[in-house]
């Protein structure tokens, strides 16, 4: 009930185009009106529910404190001491037998506990039986943790998300319920009453946009197959839907109910949560596929948005058959231990219902897929995509002129004389011209060098 996967699926508010908003009003506004028709309809106006006593109910829930234990009242009994905090009795204190055992609850002193008060005599302990615990500030408090991590998370967001879900119990709690109990069919009654939820739920939480009104188009069509497909098979099946608890509820009520109706009504309660974050994903990836590409057509955007929701439909059907699966634990468990077979314990009453409301739901998941692509491609195609801004061109910055010192001039370094003349007899060039020196003179200057001493040979070389 309500928005139960938890993701987030906070859509950007865009204007619908005059095209879409016309596609829209002729697609949504008639499931609206028939939804409003089906709840004044439905709704038990005038009628008065007999409750307690008036239904032979005579047990009042009395509040009390544990101030004692004794186990001195037998072997597998021990008489609880408890001190009454309301009632006629308030005040005083009773000793009451408790069974002690296995599948018997373990109390302590200081427990606070509800007794079940049939009202003959106040002060007669026998007129008092201990049925449960209190656990109204354990409930508060973890009420509290949930509300600040929603808002702590989504903000504005998970604001709306709280307000919504207060409303979706009201919708259960002073419609549907109401509703069942005068004696209207639960199946009707909970196609209706979900359809409101989907209408508060879904605009209330992600805005009044093209987007949600494609979802709420998806939700409510899934609902539908959901419950022709439930009504459909729990005949083939031959269910009732009599279990001990719906066995009570027509004993106390004294009319006659379909019991099938309601057991189709909580399967439809049951996939409710679930199926609103199928479509309402669908919805965005479709919208979204169509902003990336404005030139995708119909088909494209129903091909490329059904490629998205077959990872996503794996995940939410398990998750409703774990849900259900859970709830059944300790009934499959019972069974187990029966000693038959597993056909026989697939196909008695009580799990084959179970697995009905299983594989109906799933299939209303799955053609959640399908049907929200087809109706978010139908209408993303006739939106007008807005042009996207472009960036202005990045203008080149203009050089910044560094003002460095100027270089010093650079000196010439003096290059060295080149020196001229004979290495051997020192001509400088300034005496006149170069002569030729003759022979003897040249050998005089030039000094003597001495000839290498000749090598002298071994006497074994050739």
């Amino acid at each position: 009930m309500g928005h139960g996967h938890g993701h987030s699926h906070a859509q950007p508010a865009e204007p619908a185009s005059q095209r879409v908003r016309t596609l829209l009003m002729w697609l949504l506004v008639p499931l609206a009106l028939a939804t409003i028709v089906g709840a004044a309809l439905l709704y038990p106006f005038g009628h008065e529910q007999k409750t307690g006593a008036a239904i032979g109910l005579h047990q009042k829930p009395v509040e009390a404190v544990i101030t004692g234990l004794q186990a001195n009242c037998g072997d597998k009994c021990i008489a609880i001491t408890v001190r009454m905090t309301d009632g006629d009795a308030s005040g005083q204190s009773v000793t009451i037998p408790s069974p002690q055992g296995p599948g018997a609850p373990h109390f302590q002193v200081g427990d606070e506990v509800v007794l079940s008060y049939s009202g003959s005599q106040p002060q007669a302990a026998e007129s008092y039986q201990i049925v449960d615990f209190q656990r109204g500030w354990s409930l508060f408090v973890l009420a509290l943790l949930f509300a600040g991590a929603v808002l702590l998370l989504g903000r504005w967001q998970g604001l709306a998300a709280l307000g919504a879900l207060l409303l979706s119990f009201a919708v259960l709690a002073l419609f549907i319920m109401p509703s069942i109990l005068a004696g209207e069919n639960p199946l009707l009654v909970a196609v209706v009453g979900a359809g409101l939820i989907m209408f508060v739920v879904l605009y209330l939480t992600h805005g009044v946009s093209a987007r949600t009104s494609t979802a709420v188009l998806g939700t409510l069509v899934s609902l539908a197959l959901i419950g022709v497909l439930g009504a459909l098979f729990s005949v083939v099946s031959k269910l009732t839907g009599l279990d001990e608890d719906t066995v009570n509820l027509v004993t106390l009520l004294g009319t006659d109910i379909d019991t099938r109706g309601l057991l189709l009504a909580g399967t439809l309660i049951g996939a409710l949560g679930v199926l609103d974050d199928v479509t309402v994903t669908q919805t965005s990836a479709v919208w979204e596929l169509r902003r990336a590409n404005d030139k995708l057509t119909w088909r494209e955007l129903f091909a490329a948005g059904s490629r998205i929701g077959r990872d996503h439909m794996s995940s939410v059907v398990n998750t409703l058959v774990m849900a259900y699966a859970g709830a059944a634990l300790p009934l499959l468990l019972a069974i187990s231990l029966a000693g038959r077979s597993l056909g026989e314990v697939l196909t008695a009453q009580q799990i084959a219902q179970e697995i009905v409301r299983t594989l109906v739901g799933s299939i209303g998941l799955v053609a959640a897929v399908p049907v929200t692509t087809a109706l978010a491609a139908l209408v993303a195609v006739r939106q007008e995509v807005p042009a996207a801004e472009t960036p202005p061109e990045p203008t080149e910055p203009e050089p910044k002129t560094v003002k460095r010192p100027k270089p010093e001039p650079k000196t010439e370094k003096p290059r060295p004389a080149r020196i001229e003349g004979d290495l051997f007899i020192g001509y400088d060039p300034d005496k006149g011209p170069w002569e030729r020196p003759s022979a003897p003179r040249a050998r005089r200057a030039a000094p003597a060098r001495q000839a290498p001493p000749a090598r002298r040979r071994s006497s074994g070389s050739p």
